[in-house]
């Protein structure tokens, strides 16, 4: 398996799947607990959409700090920095703020990273792999994330969580570092599909996992341990399908690819909005739901991921990717509060999922079809 290879990106693939481990036995209870601590559904999807404004506001800022370091110090003293959000113990709008400045500086130096130390010609596969490891370690770290909540507490579960995502910064060390160049004309300009691509997807985002999260715990009674038994079960099933996709992608069948991923995205925005008042049934949609990322992230990653790298500044077009996707997260999240305290059921706000997946299927599309006729 030529893709495997890499030895820079199976450290970043490493990397993430503990970072996964660490998210997936505290991140993913992050709207939980704000609802246990009596924060209203609206009021939680805009603190969600408050941590994404800040990211999207503080990000220029990034670029002199990168110019100066380079992507490895980066990269590392963010993972460090999320380890110290997942310990926090603070008010809620010093927690918003924290974790707005970890997540902006993270993920910008994370994708500039994995697009410029990838392979074009393997990079479905890449993508696929690093899913994969992320669907096998999902299985495990809710099931401890609810164990350590229901028994040692709060503060005892998400000092484990930081101790794991510190964790994380170990596969990274012996990465090179890579540079900023000072400047990079047109670097913008040819963020310009990408950017398209990541607003759709972080509306999508928004509405198909944010909004869902909240539902389906509202769905089973507020219970945390019936919530971490689905959100280990969506692991198991999705841990399967990541690298079947990427070989398509590779292969020169990006499109057959986008087509899949997307007719099986409209069948479960549809499946996830109709489950709800049915509590099995909104398990067993968010268990079928696991296999979406698995599909769609190869052809989605590989557009950009590899756009990127083809650009004159990896790090400024992933500046303005984020950029977009934080406009469509932030801009989900508010309509969906908005809808709901006007009283809107919560099926409404995730039905909202499937004008961004014929965006994105349109988007892929023209873009895979492009390559095709390149090549010909």
């Amino acid at each position: 398996m030529a893709f495997l290879r890499n030895d820079a990106i199976n450290r970043v693939n490493l990397h993430s799947g503990v970072q996964a481990l660490a998210q997936g036995a505290g991140g993913i209870f992050f709207f939980v607990l704000m609802l246990k601590a009596g924060v209203s559904v609206p009021h939680a999807l805009l603190a969600q959409a408050a941590i994404v404004t800040g990211r999207f506001v503080l990000r220029p800022l990034m670029l002199p700090v990168a110019k100066r370091f380079g992507l490895k110090p980066l990269l590392i003293a963010d993972t460090l920095m999320m380890a110290e959000v997942g310990g926090i113990d603070a008010a809620l709008l010093a927690l918003l703020a924290v974790t707005a400045v970890a997540e902006l500086s993270y993920w910008l130096a994370y994708n500039t990273y994995f697009a410029m130390l990838g392979d074009d010609e393997h990079r479905g596969h890449q993508v696929a792999a690093r899913e994969a490891v992320i669907a096998l370690l999902s299985i495990a770290s809710p099931l401890l994330g609810t164990w350590a909540l229901l028994t040692l507490g709060p503060r005892w579960a998400f000092a484990g969580v930081a101790a794991i995502q510190a964790l994380a910064v170990l596969p990274l060390l012996a990465l090179p570092n890579m540079a900023v160049i000072s400047q990079a004309p047109g670097a913008l300009r040819a963020s310009r599909l990408a950017f398209a691509l990541l607003v759709v997807d972080g509306w999508f985002d928004a509405c198909y996992f944010f909004v869902w999260e909240i539902a389906l715990f509202l769905s089973l009674g507020e219970s945390l341990a019936a919530y971490g038994g689905a959100m280990a079960l969506a692991g198991l099933v999705g841990a399967g399908f990541g690298l079947w996709v990427g070989r398509h992608v590779d292969g020169g069948g990006g499109r057959r690819a986008v087509l899949i991923a997307y007719s099986v995205a409209v069948a479960l925005v549809i499946l996830r909005a109709g489950s709800l008042p049915t509590p099995w049934l909104a398990v067993a949609a968010h268990a079928l739901g696991a296999v979406l990322l698995p599909l769609l992230l190869p052809p989605l990653g590989a557009a950009a991921y590899n756009l990127a790298k083809a650009s004159p500044c990896p790090f400024r077009f992933h500046m303005a990717t984020e950029g977009g996707w934080d406009i469509g997260c932030a801009g989900a999240c508010v309509t969906a509060a908005a809808l709901i305290s006007l009283g809107a059921p919560m099926s409404v706000p995730i039905l909202l999922a499937l004008p961004a997946v014929a965006a994105g299927f349109t988007l892929l599309w023209r873009y895979f079809g492009g390559l095709a006729a390149a090549s010909v």
